[in-house]
């Protein structure tokens, strides 16, 4: 396999280098809030590590929050594109098999040195309130992910591609708290008969649409 072995950042890539002024602020942000969580970081962090100014800062963004919620959402829409492109170069274009290739990123991830859990996950704990606006763009990015399973199952010939979304996603959310809470770096490896188990009873051989 053309994958065997990579790291993780081998097969996701990194996000392309910030260009202006507000795609650093972001960038730094990122990596801050990922290593420390979004309210342990001050804002004047963010911009020094990015390397502007604090009018760099308020010409783009009109407070934390409305900062926080464009870094979740940078982050969703690169890491959206990014683990669909390491699923195909593990499966390439058969829906099934993509969906197995799901847990296999997750391995790579599990086991590499920065792993501090989804940032989306994170961020939802630290936010609990339903009507935040941060906490809503992280549910967004959970919605997105469970659909797009949905989407993959439908091509797959699922035979109800909807519940086979929510019992998948049961799988993807119980695998990262194995992982994170319990420190089992092989969760992904653990859940995969699992997994194959549930592909198995909603998408009998030759179903494939």
């Amino acid at each position: 396999m053309e994958t065997e072995g990579k790291t993780i950042v081998e097969l996701l890539g990194l996000p392309p280098q910030p260009t202006t002024g507000k795609a650093r602020l972001i960038a730094a942000g990122l990596e801050l809030f990922y290593r420390y969580g979004f309210q342990a970081v001050g804002i004047d962090q963010v911009i020094d590590l990015a390397g502007v100014t604090k009018t760099t800062f308020y010409n783009h963004f009109e407070s934390r929050d409305d900062f926080f919620v464009a870094c979740v959402r940078q982050r969703d829409e690169w890491e959206s594109e990014a683990w669909m492109r390491a699923i195909q170069k593990i499966a390439g274009d058969d829906p099934r098999e993509q969906l197995v290739a799901f847990f296999t990123v997750l391995d790579r991830w599990f086991n590499d040195p920065d792993y501090r859990g989804c940032i989306f996950v994170n961020v939802a704990a630290e936010f609990t309130d339903p009507r935040h606006p941060v906490h809503q763009a992280a549910v967004a990015h959970k919605k997105k992910t469970r659909n797009a399973f949905r989407d993959m199952a439908a091509r797959a010939g699922a035979t109800d591609a909807e519940a086979f979304a929510d019992q998948f996603t049961i799988l993807i959310e119980g695998t990262l708290l194995l992982r994170h809470v319990h420190e089992r770096n092989d969760a992904a490896m653990v859940a995969l008969p699992t997994v194959r188990a549930l592909l198995d009873a909603f998408m009998p051989t030759g179903r494939a649409a």
